[in-house]
């Protein structure tokens, strides 16, 4: 197995994109320290990783023994200021410009000048992130999707005044733990969420304007366009408030009212039906 170009790695957010992006550094080898304010999110985080290992070494892809080693590799911390030396800080907290800006300027106050700080954003810029520290040069995007432990790509954007040699060293760490990185300039949504949430919002006004049914719809974009998972049925994996934040930021940053958010997308998140971490959003979770 490729061994991760970093030995040692800090990760803040111990949600399912934190601990996925955790569970892939432990398993090439670096040590990480997965950071979060709850202890029940990382009692949860630790349990999701252990539950994915479980899943891994049952296919055969490891062995049990590998799947140890790798949770010894994991240590949990829930004091941002835990983080001091290390090469690479990975961030995956909420999807907030602001609480994305308070944790960066934290990090830059106490972390030694070399380290690299990485975001998880799925949508906001780089460079106004980066903007809240005084290494804008060694800050960067480096954007995982969702199952992060299964799932190839991670967009590579670079900010305003993100280095060239910062950006080298993320795609060379991306490959080095097996993933295949796609550069990508800053801009709203980037790739990835500037093409797919468009979809997503609009298979959302066919189910509020009475088109088809939420099973018709995600029927009519698997069978015919040959996706894996319906359009409904993935915004509940990602969640439905991550994508209305992502709208919101596609809206306000592009201008362009093809990004307004769905009215119906609203009122589930308004009700709390967030999808498939609160049991239910377009389709009803509770039971499985």
């Amino acid at each position: 197995m490729a061994k991760s170009m970093f030995e040692a790695v800090a990760v803040i957010g111990a949600g399912t994109m934190g601990n996925g992006i955790a569970q892939t550094f432990a398993t090439y080898g670096a040590k990480v320290l997965l950071v979060d304010l709850s202890e029940d999110a990382l009692k949860k985080g630790v349990l999701a990783i252990e539950g994915s290992l479980a899943r891994v070494v049952k296919k055969g892809v490891i062995t049990d023994a590998d799947a140890k080693a790798t949770l010894a590799r994991i240590t949990t911390n829930s004091k941002l200021e835990a983080i001091t030396n290390v090469p690479l800080v990975v961030e995956a907290v909420s999807e907030r410009p602001d609480v994305k800006a308070k944790v960066f300027s934290q990090l830059d106050r106490q972390c030694p000048p070399a380290t690299i700080l990485a975001t998880n954003t799925s949508s906001i810029s780089i460079t106004q992130i980066a903007a809240s520290t005084k290494r804008a040069d060694r800050v960067i995007g480096m954007h995982f999707m969702n199952p992060v432990p299964v799932m190839k790509l991670v967009e590579v954007i670079r900010g305003q005044e993100t280095s060239d040699e910062t950006t080298a060293k993320i795609i060379a760490a991306s490959e080095s733990i097996e993933k295949v990185p796609v550069a990508a300039n800053d801009f709203p949504g980037f790739v990835s969420n500037r093409v797919l949430m468009p979809m997503i919002n609009e298979a959302i006004f066919c189910l509020m304007e009475g088109v088809a049914t939420k099973e018709g719809i995600d029927t009519v974009m698997k069978l015919g366009m040959a996706h894996p998972m319906g359009p409904l049925a993935l915004a509940d994996l990602i969640g439905l408030d991550v994508c209305l934040d992502i709208l919101e930021v596609l809206h306000q940053g592009l201008g362009d009212d093809k990004y307004r958010p769905c009215p119906l997308l609203r009122r589930y998140v308004a009700a709390g039906n967030l999808g498939k971490k609160s049991g239910k959003g377009f389709y009803d979770y509770s039971k499985a």
